[in-house]
């Protein structure tokens, strides 16, 4: 059994452990807790033993599952998956310390049931970058989004529902519609080698020579099932329901990692298999691509609620990812894969510290804080790192994706290139905006300061009276502190992931050339 397969089924084991153990909550985050470290420890071995001068595809390992049509149980990873399971491993011991301080679950709901669906959606969204079957890369990408409808449907917030189902249909009509193309690149398959196969290497070498005009129809098929989980504009509408909704852990996983699943399916499968078709249709998603880049900027900068704020922050920032991955330069490219790891870190931290804001202050609304940094300066500091982390100051992790993605796309799609560095002008006025508003000038705002002691309002009965409010625990600033390392320290050293990266992502664009 390879460590790929190990880091797979642990959190399923774990999963059922926690499962057991509904109603003691403790026991319950200690054993989620203690399985989610051991799983961050074997990413050690995983990272130390990947070669990235070796194949494309380490860690290798299959079995048969329906043999009669080509199916099996294939798992094995490349640099760009690696750093995404890397990602996830160590967001989920983060958000399960969280649970209690910056995450609280609703009024009768358990730790357990919620703690052990984290570890499933752990388990199949690893299982989804580490699939080497297309089939069994469709069936967890429709699987995963079970355990994250029932965290959001049954955990978050007054409209969990609504938001829950939208989550649910958008994702799983995009992926029936892969599930098509996915049939269409069998039966090439099939007609080319006498029997048809899902493996994903024998594909890609046959649905490439395909006709552009089949090429085009499994591309978008793909695409649109991507689309939707990336999110791009015009697919992006559940987000801010969903993360608005969700609980912060969940919104940390839903934003920091499975939206990374549709980016990494363009790269994955996308360019390799459909390349002619990538190259006619790159115009259409560009454009796609810097429509979000404005949108979301503009939008985040209006919005009230914080928790909605971050997902209009992430749809701008996925379309400077989608940007680099098809303007088709190794500089773009590279970029939009490190773009990938390091908005998970940013917008992870950003989630969490505004979890903490809202769990002091009760309200997600912007309006309802002012002055907070007289009182919590170490939670002024934290917003402060992951807000210039977002917005991609130099010296933060953030930096060094943005600027090859637009060095790399200025060179071979000046003009897309140029509207998006309006997105880079519009990051850092929404950004201080918000810092500014929540962290800095007289303490204001309902949430503290009294207003007389109303009904609901939970604050200090004297009007105008300073709500008790406390800056970050030790315990608080543990679990944000390997973020800040990682945004600092890759910020100025971003090398050992440049390194691990950069042989996927030349394969990925020779595959593109040689297709054309």
């Amino acid at each position: 059994m390879t460590w790929l397969l190990v880091l797979i089924l642990l959190p399923l084991a774990g999963a059922l452990a926690v499962a057991g153990l509904r109603g003691n909550d403790r026991l319950a985050m200690l054993t989620a807790l203690a399985v989610s470290l051991v799983e961050l420890l074997l990413i050690v071995p995983l990272w130390l033993t990947y070669d990235p001068a070796g194949d494309r595809i380490q860690q290798a390992s299959s079995m048969d599952w329906i043999p009669a049509f080509g199916i099996h149980i294939s798992f094995g990873i490349d640099g760009i998956a690696l750093v995404m399971i890397a990602v996830i491993a160590l967001l989920v011991p983060i958000v399960i310390g969280a649970l209690g301080s910056a995450d609280k679950l609703p009024e009768g709901r358990g730790a357990g049931g919620f703690l052990s669906l984290i570890l499933v959606q752990q388990s199949l969204t690893i299982g989804v970058f580490a699939a080497t079957d297309v089939f069994l890369f469709y069936v967890l990408f429709e699987l995963m989004l079970i355990p994250m409808y029932f965290l959001i449907g049954y955990y978050g917030g007054p409209r969990r529902q609504y938001a829950a189902v939208k989550f649910f249909l958008y994702s799983f009509l995009g992926g029936l519609i892969m599930l098509a193309s996915a049939i269409g690149a069998y039966s090439l398959a099939s007609d080319e080698l006498g029997q048809g196969t899902f493996d994903w290497a024998t594909l890609v070498t046959v649905v490439r020579d395909a006709p552009a005009s089949t090429q085009i129809w499994l591309f978008l098929g793909f695409f649109l099932a991507f689309a939707i989980k990336a999110p791009l504009v015009p697919f992006h509408t559940w987000l801010p329901d969903a993360a608005g909704q969700a609980p912060i852990g969940v919104a940390v996983l839903l934003v920091g990692v499975l939206d990374k699943v549709g980016t990494f399916g363009f790269l994955r499968y996308c360019l390799p298999m459909f390349p002619e078709a990538s190259t006619q249709l790159a115009p259409l998603v560009l454009g796609l691509a810097v429509a979000g880049v404005i949108y979301g900027s503009v939008l985040a900068a209006g919005q009230q609620d914080m928790k909605r704020f971050v997902a209009y922050v992430s749809i701008a920032h996925f379309g400077f990812i989608a940007l680099g991955i098809f303007a088709f330069t190794m500089q773009a490219e590279v970029g939009a894969v490190t773009y990938m790891l390091n908005h998970s870190l940013a917008t992870g931290m950003l989630i969490l510290v505004i979890g903490l804001v809202v769990a002091r202050g009760g309200s997600t609304r912007i309006s309802d804080y002012g002055g907070m940094a007289k009182i919590t300066p170490v939670l002024g500091a934290m917003l402060l790192i992951a807000g210039l982390s977002t917005l991609s100051l130099p010296g933060t992790n953030s930096f060094i994706s943005e600027f090859l993605v637009l060095l790399g796309a200025f060179d071979a799609r000046p003009v897309y290139a140029i509207v998006a560095t309006v997105g880079m002008v519009l990051a850092a006025v929404y950004v201080l905006w918000l810092y500014q508003r929540i962290m800095t000038g007289p303490v204001r705002g309902d949430a503290l300061v009294g207003a007389g002691g109303g009904p609901g309002t939970a604050i200090a009965p004297e009007a105008g009276a300073k709500k008790a409010v406390r800056d970050l625990s030790p315990k608080e600033i543990a679990l944000l502190a390997p973020l800040v390392v990682l945004i600092i320290g890759l910020g100025f050293y971003p090398k050992p992931v440049l390194d691990t990266v950069t042989p996927s992502v030349e394969a990925t664009l020779s595959a593109v050339q040689e297709g054309n």
